[in-house]
């Protein structure tokens, strides 16, 4: 048999194994079936390669050729959704975004080689001067090859966003896995556009794909047996995904191409390039992997700290980053992720986690970590046993502490409740997050890359930016405080007004039943008593309605009314309960555009405080005028009246009252609602001498303003 035959079926044999072991693992894993089955397709395709190969006639090598294009057909469907759901917190979400981009990745190259299979070829292979095959391509063959190009592009932009979010012990379980699956569509991205460039297939690239195809299969085992990387679960953060350097580095690819393909048509020596290639490919993946190695990155700090006199951590650049990211951020949880990654990436620690403390001191809550998703942390049980012996060790603490050698019972119970699997991720160092003499949090660090304890210099920045990082723990812990606080406030505010307005109800109702017995023959009165009654009914559902509103603005319906009218209207219905003279005194006043019930409800309550004040012989007298396109109600009683001092500064605030059975919230409501039609509440008061209210509404609305039904406040 050829090299090539050879080379095939080992790359089939052994891609099939490496997805035998990822299937192994974890059978039952979604992530693990896309994965293997994606492996399963490239070994089967590796498989048919080898059988084309050994074929003695064109015909039964294009046979297989197409059983083959067959079978391609269905990989990118699958490296798309492995790659929109590998390593992702939330795959589940992604997939349904990615839903309708899936079913065409699938369909299209499925129907290009199904439908329209008698235009894959133009015509039989061709030996070229290389001793390869060169077969011309039909048109749905060049779609077939340029829509692989754009689903590589799109899978290696999505497992780049995955890497890039991919911090400590996480980035250092999946790079090999990265690089595999990347280097084999990079591959299919040069074979599949020199097909399109030239509009054949040239036999001489498979030998590239094959040998690649064997390199990624190392490294994704490397990265199998490494840890757990297809477990992993990484929060990406809100970018688009064409916020990618990949497409630019395709772009520049292309170019290249372009070029290079100019310059094999016009020399004689780069016809024959393919070893070249692969060598070249080679050596871009073996810099790549000294690149990404955080060991390399520690050599250099430490070699430009010793040989050119400078430190080795840019403390001001380390602030000023720190500054920078924790700025604007509102969310405990993502405070936590910037303050692990920044750790991270600072002192190349693979495992560092945080777990902030509730306020009674007394349990343990997952904050972020480069090691555990949210859900492998829950299995952790730190809120058990051991986060309470933890809590009570770290209490007092404010240095890091080392618990290498430490016998004590919390550490035992910490190594235990945290179950390390590698020594990458078991715990060193426990650092304490004080703030304000209170312990806020606790920060869990791993040894260095090179298992090496931190030494005195590292120990100093890491409890500095531990201290930092517990103040800004605690100012979202205040400032969330602040909001619920805000919220029951808001609540309060809102049950009052709720419950002010089913008072006066109950009011209207209870004069009906002590007037019951007295006037129960009387017809005029039951009639009234039982429209009271009906009217006190529609109000209470109509407030009940309402209240779901009320958290939010005050809604106000504005119509043209007129205002003497409503005026005359509410004291006629409150004359039945208030046993004092009520005068009248009404000038001429224009319509206004205005919320009845709402104005009708503020006169009420005005009322009724008047009514409250007074004594015995007490009267109340209500009066409107128009002055300067103002219209001005006036409530006046001879009552008990009220101190300037209270008046200044408690007389519209929400709970602040001077009746005894008071709730303080009528006139604040009356306020709200007078200011959302655009007006003023005056208030004139002297101590035993009375009190007058003055309300003012604008009688000359903004133009166009009465053709507007509604209008939020």
């Amino acid at each position: 048999m050829s090299f090539n035959v050879w080379l095939a079926y080992i790359a089939a044999g052994c891609t099939a194994g490496v997805a035998v072991i990822a299937l192994y693992r974890d059978p039952r894993s979604f992530i693990h079936r896309v994965f293997t089955l994606g492996l399963s397709l490239f070994a089967i395709t590796a498989c048919l390669t080898g059988f084309a190969y050994q074929t003695t006639s064109f015909d039964k090598f294009l046979f297989w050729q197409q059983i083959e294009i067959i079978v391609a057909s269905l990989l990118p469907c699958i490296w798309l959704l492995f790659s929109v759901s590998f390593a992702r917190a939330n795959y589940v979400e992604q997939i349904s975004k990615w839903k309708w981009v899936l079913l065409l990745v699938f369909t299209l190259p499925v129907c290009m080689v199904t439908l329209f299979k008698d235009s894959l070829y133009t015509g039989l292979p061709v030996v070229t001067a290389s001793s390869t095959l060169f077969i011309p391509l039909g048109w749905s063959g060049y779609l077939w090859y340029l829509s692989w190009i754009i689903f590589a592009v799109m899978i290696l932009m999505n497992l780049e966003r995955t890497f890039r979010h991919a911090t400590g012990h996480m980035r250092w379980q999946t790079k090999f896995m990265f690089l595999g699956i990347g280097s084999i569509f990079i591959v299919h991205l040069f074979i599949d556009s020199q097909t399109i460039l030239f509009k054949g297939i040239n036999t001489g690239t498979d030998s590239i794909g094959l040998g690649v195809l064997l390199v990624a299969d190392i490294f994704i085992l490397r990265s199998l047996f490494r840890g757990k990387p297809l477990h992993v679960g990484i929060h990406l953060s809100h970018q688009f995904l064409y916020n990618s350097i990949t497409a630019l580095i395709v772009g520049i690819y292309f170019i290249s191409v372009g070029v290079l393909a100019w310059f094999s048509l016009h020399f004689k020596w780069l016809r024959d390039v393919h070893l070249l290639i692969f060598l070249i490919f080679a050596a871009f993946i073996g810099i790549a992997v000294v690149l990404l190695s955080d060991r390399l990155r520690m050599k250099r700090k430490r070699f430009i700290s010793r040989h050119f006199k400078r430190p080795q951590y840019n403390y001001q650049m380390i602030w000023e980053d720190f500054t920078k990211r924790t700025t604007s951020v509102t969310e405990t949880e993502k405070l936590c992720n910037i303050i692990v990654t920044m750790i991270s990436e600072t002192l190349e620690i693979l495992s560092v986690s945080i777990w902030y403390v509730d306020e009674k001191q007394v349990r343990l809550y997952f904050g972020d970590s480069t090691v555990y998703t949210a859900e492998q942390a829950g299995e952790l049980k730190f809120s058990g046993q051991g986060g309470a012996e933890l809590l009570q060790a770290m209490t007092d603490q404010t240095m890091p502490i080392d618990i290498e050698g430490r016998e004590d019972d919390w550490v035992e119970d910490l190594k235990h409740t945290y179950g390390m699997e590698t020594k990458e991720s078991r715990i060193r160092y426990c650092v304490p997050l004080n703030a304000a003499g209170h312990l806020i949090g606790i920060m869990t660090l791993s040894e260095k890359v090179f298992y090496e304890p931190l030494t005195f210099e590292e120990f100093e920045l890491v409890k500095t930016i531990a201290d930092q990082a517990a103040a800004a723990l605690l100012n979202l812990r205040l400032a969330e405080q602040l909001r619920q606080a805000k919220e029951l406030e808001a609540f309060q505010a809102i049950s009052a007004f709720f419950m002010h307005d089913l008072k006066n109800l109950a009011s209207k109702l209870s004069l009906i039943t002590q007037n019951l017995p007295v006037h129960m023959d009387n017809p005029e009165f039951r009639n009234d008593a039982l429209r009271t009654i009906s009217q006190s009914v529609s109000k209470i559902n109509t407030m009940s309605s309402r209240l779901s509103f009320l958290s939010q603005k005050l809604e106000l319906t504005f119509y043209r009314c007129d205002l003497n009218d409503l005026i005359r209207t509410t004291v006629s219905e409150i004359k039945k309960y208030v046993k004092v003279p009520i005068v009248q005194n009404l000038d001429s006043i224009p319509p206004l555009s205005i919320d009845r019930d709402h104005i009708h409800k503020v006169l009420e309550n005005i009322i009724m405080n008047a009514y409250d004040a007074l004594a015995e012989d007490g009267h109340i007298m209500i009066a409107t005028h128009s002055r300067n396109n103002w219209a001005e109600i006036s409530v006046t009683d001879n009552g008990c009246g009220m101190s300037k001092e209270f008046v200044g500064k408690n007389l519209f605030r929400p709970f602040k009252t001077s009746k005894k059975q008071g709730m303080g919230i009528g006139l604040y409501h009356c306020k709200t609602i007078v200011e959302g039609h655009g007006g003023s509440i005056e208030v004139e008061s002297e101590e035993g001498k009375g009190t007058t209210f003055k309300v003012l509404l604008p009688s000359l609305r903004v133009k166009g303003q009465e053709a507007k039904d509604r209008n939020k406040v």
